[in-house]
């Protein structure tokens, strides 16, 4: 079965993170939270702890469907192994997604080359090559990246829809009181 990951990096954004993992689990998306660290316990931007289901180490990227960064840090830039898988799985054709000041990540790889994005306000130097977009979640062929904290719901939504269809993200939305 095929899963998507989302990296957790110390002084990741929980919202983003959390909200992410939860909206793709009620959309029956097969999601595993992956440490960046050494250890599966990894403290976000405000101080909150979350015990990642999987080290890096153990991911095994041949099972990947889709790869998620949270933002609330730069620190992912740092992660020489997840910035190489990123790179080498978008290049296959396969959906990467950044949130907030992480599709900076996908910039700096080259990725955004030639694509419409958004990231958090300020990160917009960044994305090299890309065409700003302001949106709460900006989708162009398989990079998908969201505003930040505040339009999570929107961006995890979105993923769902991309992997489950739009019926099942607007049962989710609908769950979750969000649907008009």
């Amino acid at each position: 079965m095929k899963e998507v990951y989302v990296f957790l990096i110390t002084g990741f954004e929980e919202i983003e993170a959390l909200a992410t993992l939860d909206i793709l689990r009620r959309g029956e998306v097969n999601v595993k939270s992956v440490s960046l660290t050494t250890e599966k316990t990894v403290v976000g931007s405000h101080q909150i702890p979350v015990v990642a289901d999987l080290l890096f180490e153990e991911v095994d990227f041949k099972n990947a469907e889709l790869l998620v960064l949270p933002g609330g840090t730069t620190n992912y830039n740092q992660h020489e192994g997840v910035k190489k898988e990123i790179l080498d799985f978008a290049n296959q054709g396969n959906n990467v997604a950044a949130i907030c000041a992480s599709p900076m990540v996908l910039g700096g790889l080259g990725l955004l080359e030639g694509k419409n994005a958004i990231s958090y306000p300020g990160f917009e130097q960044y994305l090299k090559g890309a065409t700003l977009v302001d949106q709460p979640v900006v989708v162009d062929g398989n990079i998908i990246t969201g505003k930040g904290p505040g339009l999570t719901f929107d961006f995890a939504l979105k993923l769902v829809e991309i992997l489950a269809g739009k019926e099942k993200s607007d049962q989710v939305a609908k769950g979750l009181l969000l649907a008009k």
